[in-house]
């Protein structure tokens, strides 16, 4: 057995029964739910019932090559029967988008349209801390006109707005969503919110009101996060704001640490009672 498989194996059996409840497990999840869209506060499908997506992480593209290539998306198929992706794409460090952008789109091209063969959601992360506003806009603007007629695409503008206050913030997303809006009038958008996507009291406050379709990210790990921002979080769906925890863990924000099980079942359970989807952190060992 290859060690891809080996990692598979013993990872996917915990994820799928621990966080995947069945009506989420679908094998062909866009014929159930179709074209995605916000209703309220709620992530709906075709028919405007909601549905609540959960999914797993494909970690940096220039760090874990093996995992962006046909051949892994076809082993996860066979292995897990997942409805939703996220592609973490390297904007800014290393060899990134900025320093290397014809080789990242290299990366994720075979991994979006094998998950639209395959009739999975997938979402393109622009995993950046800082803004890179033009960069961001052509970057959209290529993947919208490529694939935004599918409805399996959902964009990911920002992935953790570090310094940034929100007001900037919503300029950005207004930047980004009107190009996007040119190609792709309808895909779920994924917009950021100031101190690693912690501060979602200040999106209830002051959401951006000039688009359909649009959700707010919010990202927990389960050993630092704990009352504090899950309060934060369901006050914010009580006003109205569309959530959407697009990166999440059981362990400390720094990757590394404890598991906190307890901690974690509590974000499952709000998650799971306010109809909020999320994505769980994926493979990362070394010899991906």
């Amino acid at each position: 057995m290859n060690t891809l498989k080996k990692q598979l194996l013993f990872f996917l059996p915990f994820y799928l029964f621990t966080f995947l409840p069945l009506q989420v497990r679908a094998l062909d999840p866009i014929k159930q739910y179709g074209q995605l869209q916000v209703k309220g506060s709620q992530l709906c499908d075709q028919h405007g019932q909601p549905v609540i997506l959960h999914g797993m992480n494909l970690e940096w593209d220039t760090h874990w090559p093996r995992m962006y290539n046909k051949k892994f998306m076809k082993t996860l198929k066979r292995e897990a029967q997942y409805p939703l992706l996220r592609l973490a794409m390297n904007v800014s460090e290393d060899n990134g988008y900025l320093a290397n952008p014809q080789q990242a789109m290299a990366s994720l091209t075979p991994v979006i349209e094998t998950a639209i063969k395959q009739n999975i959601y997938v979402i393109i992360d622009w995993h950046a801390n800082s803004m890179h506003t033009q960069e961001a806009r052509q970057f959209f603007g290529k993947i919208a006109q490529r694939y935004g007629r599918h409805p399996h695409i959902i964009y990911e503008i920002y992935n953790e707005p570090i310094d940034e206050t929100w007001t900037s913030i919503k300029e950005y997303a207004s930047e980004i969503i009107s190009e996007i809006r040119q190609y792709d009038p309808d895909n779920i958008v994924l917009v950021g919110c100031p101190h690693w996507n912690q501060d979602i009291h200040l999106v209830a406050n002051s959401p951006l009101d000039s688009f359909q379709n649009v959700m707010y990210t919010v990202h927990f790990y389960a050993a630092t996060h704990g009352d504090d921002l899950r309060q934060r979080t369901e006050d914010a769906v009580r006003h109205g704001i569309p959530i959407f925890i697009s990166e999440c863990g059981a362990m400390e924000a720094s990757g590394e640490g404890p598991i906190d099980s307890e901690s974690e079942t509590q974000w499952i359970a709000m998650c799971n009672r306010l109809g909020i989807s999320f994505v769980k952190k994926f493979l990362t060992t070394q010899d991906l």
